[in-house]
């Protein structure tokens, strides 16, 4: 099967352009959300309860989220997530019509739209690699991250153009995406029927899960990586600080540093589709978290626009290298049996790292101020990447991905 070939397959087609929309709508949202809510608060900290929110039920419901795409039809699964997003989606909508000003409202509705990710996640990762023939699957996860971050780019400047017409417009354009996504889920094919097991129970085949990662060196190293290098460095919770604070900048100047990151891993994604990594992939993936390190710290001390997303684009450069090697390892590593459960601890590690990652710039920008936790999480990375070098040294040694065999 040659890429075009990928590019024309209809239930890869419906399944990429499905994430397009969704993705979309969920960086356009994001960038209202945290405008609104630090018009209403000016503090760090209730940014940062805008990723706890949505981390605490994803910690609660990813795991069972992954078992239950093992035994059912992920597409099912994934539909009725999107659906549940876009009714967070009109709620959103309906707080903005009645001129609610209350965070608390905003912050209960992004509970409810932390669920819907924690069912979307699991069932959307295991559902890819029965798109493609196996021999396309890297290619495959290079295009899908290269449309995940085309609409990570287009979301946030969109949501910040939009914003400049109100939130109501904003919220109903993320409402129609949402159920769009849904439909086109609905038409793909390709999947499989649920694998049971009747001499588990679910709790049993949830641990298994776990445990399958927790003894595979290569795959825990390289998820938990990420986990602590991102849950340290990351910095776009306080974005909106920056914008408005330090850069002295508008919600479209927010869009554009939202979308700064995924410019560069855009560039990066659609490279891989075309030239993917073939050698020394572990070494390669430790000096990409060093550089998102280092971009991090520059991007915290930066008073400048253009440094600043010159700095954010780089960051998101040195993750896309990151990531398409995290779920490069994991596909290839885990038997088709249990790729739910396995995407599971994968994106609960995603959401830890990232949603509360948020909580945890929010609550240090609150005692240290927001250029000093940004350069301290970007020296945390740093040390996390010298730590998990000798931690995992398998991961560190991992030549080609071929030479990860799918674990019986």
């Amino acid at each position: 099967m040659s890429d075009a070939t990928i590019y024309r397959h209809r239930d890869f087609v419906c399944f990429a352009i499905g994430r397009f929309l969704s993705t979309t709508a969920m960086m356009v949202q994001s960038v209202a959300i945290g405008w609104q809510i630090y018009e209403m608060e000016r503090t760090p900290l209730a940014l940062g309860l805008v990723g706890l929110c949505q981390f605490a039920p994803m910690f609660l419901f990813t795991l069972p989220a992954g078992e239950m795409s093992d035994r059912f039809d992920q597409r099912k699964v994934l539909a009725a997530a999107l659906v549940l997003q876009g009714l967070c989606g009109g709620l959103f909508l309906t707080l903005s019509i009645f001129t609610v000003k209350t965070a608390l409202a905003y912050y209960a509705i992004l509970v409810l739209f932390g669920v819907g990710r924690a069912f979307a996640s699991p069932s959307g990762q295991s559902l890819l690699p029965f798109l493609v023939p196996r021999e396309r699957l890297p290619r495959a996860i290079a295009l899908n991250s290269s449309v995940f971050m085309v609409s990570v780019i287009a979301g946030p400047a969109l949501g910040g153009f939009l914003y400049a017409f109100g939130p109501k417009v904003t919220y109903a354009i993320c409402l129609f995406n949402f159920i769009a996504a849904a439909v086109l889920t609905s038409f793909v094919g390709g999947r499989r029927a649920g694998m049971s097991n009747s001499d588990m129970s679910r709790t049993e085949r949830v641990v298994e899960g776990v445990r399958f990662v927790r003894h595979r060196p290569v795959i825990f190293g390289a998820i938990s990586l990420d986990l602590f290098a991102v849950l340290l460095g990351g910095a776009t919770a306080l974005l909106p600080i920056y914008a408005r604070d330090i850069l002295h900048s508008t919600p479209i100047g927010l869009g554009l540093l939202r979308s700064a990151p995924a410019v560069g891993a855009a560039v990066v994604a659609l490279s891989l589709a075309r030239w993917p990594l073939e050698r020394r992939i572990g070494i390669k993936m430790f000096s990409a978290v060093a550089i998102f390190g280092v971009a991090t710290i520059v991007f915290g001390v930066s008073t400048n626009f253009w440094l600043s997303l010159t700095a954010l684009a780089v960051l998101g450069a040195s993750d896309m290298i990151s990531v398409f090697v995290r779920q490069s390892l994991v596909s290839f590593a885990t038997p088709d049996e249990m790729r739910g459960r396995v995407g599971a601890v994968n994106m609960l590690f995603i959401g830890a790292s990232n949603e509360l990652g948020e909580f945890e710039s929010g609550f240090t920008a609150a005692l240290f101020g927001p250029v000093l936790a940004v350069v301290l999480g970007g020296v945390g990375t740093l040390a996390v990447v010298a730590a998990w070098m000798k931690l995992f040294p398998p991961l560190r040694t991992v030549d080609r991905l071929k030479d990860v065999q799918v674990s019986p």
